[in-house]
């Protein structure tokens, strides 16, 4: 199975596939793929990267990812087990003009929004009810269980995750390319990386490697890291009490703590202390 871009399995003449995912982890490559994906998160936290955004999600949190939106979810090590129900669609399945019918006005910021990602939190229980049931229904139930989806995330308020100018499509060695990037990251953030380091991983100088990141993410490989180091701090903040800050900073990638304090700060608009006391 090629990670870039992913295939998703189709039972055949189905135009809409539910698939739960239960286990230790979920799927950690960065991928893309031709549907429209809407993933509910039943158990886990982590960190997610969708398009150009680097985020946490929890329990209760449901995502709609759009078509050829690069993305992945790398959930905590200290969780036992995660699941995720996950809806997967074309548009244009139902026929090219389908969801143009006037009666589906409604759903166009649904679909406009989904090009870019959105995160629905404190989801209203009917929507994760018809979520969690879906999975068990099949044929005309199920279609009507999705229409319903679909009418209830209209109407329920949502956070945009990706920059409307990241749209781009990965090819297979791009996507490769960026995938171990990624991986590189998220499974050496708590230590020291250096530019010199992570361009070797994308074999690039690290001039090129600078250009090439900025171009493809919408942003600097030193804020990229920021954005998960200041993450997985918070993560810790708000659950290992126990630690100090200083021990939250240095289990963060920071071996400076005022430089950690500052940019937390920067990041998140409070210092940690504050942030603990709130979380």
């Amino acid at each position: 199975m090629k990670v870039l871009p992913f295939k998703i399995p189709k039972p055949e003449n189905a135009t809409l596939v539910v698939q739960e995912d239960i286990g230790v982890k979920f799927y950690d490559k960065l991928h893309q793929h031709q549907e429209t994906q809407i993933s509910l998160i039943k158990k886990g936290e982590g960190t997610f990267i969708i398009g150009d955004h680097v985020g946490e999600f929890k329990q209760g949190d449901v995502f709609v990812i759009g078509e050829n939106l690069p993305h992945v979810f790398n959930n905590d090590e200290l969780e036992d087990d995660v699941h995720m129900i996950s809806i997967f669609f074309m548009k244009s399945s139902y026929g090219e003009e389908f969801f143009n019918f006037p009666e589906f006005e409604k759903l166009d910021a649904f679909f406009s929004a989904s090009h870019l990602g959105f995160i629905t939190r404190s989801a209203p229980e009917g929507l994760l009810d018809l979520l969690i049931g879906i999975v068990r229904q099949k044929g005309l139930e199920r279609f009507i269980s999705f229409m319903e989806i679909l009418k209830n995330m209209s109407n329920h308020p949502a956070h945009t995750l990706s920059s409307a100018i990241h749209r781009k499509t990965y090819g297979e060695e791009e996507g490769k390319r960026m995938r171990n990037i990624f991986e590189f990251t998220l499974q050496n953030f708590d230590k020291s990386i250096s530019l010199e380091q992570v361009s070797d991983v994308a074999n690039m100088t690290p001039n090129a490697f600078c250009r090439y990141f900025k171009q493809r993410t919408n942003k600097t490989y030193v804020n990229f890291l920021l954005d998960i180091r200041i993450g997985n701090a918070c993560k810790l903040l708000a659950k290992k009490t126990d630690l100090s800050i200083a021990e939250v900073s240095y289990r963060s990638g920071f071996n400076n703590l005022t430089n950690f304090n500052r940019k937390f700060k920067a990041l998140k608009g409070v210092t940690p202390s504050y942030y603990r006391k709130q979380a």
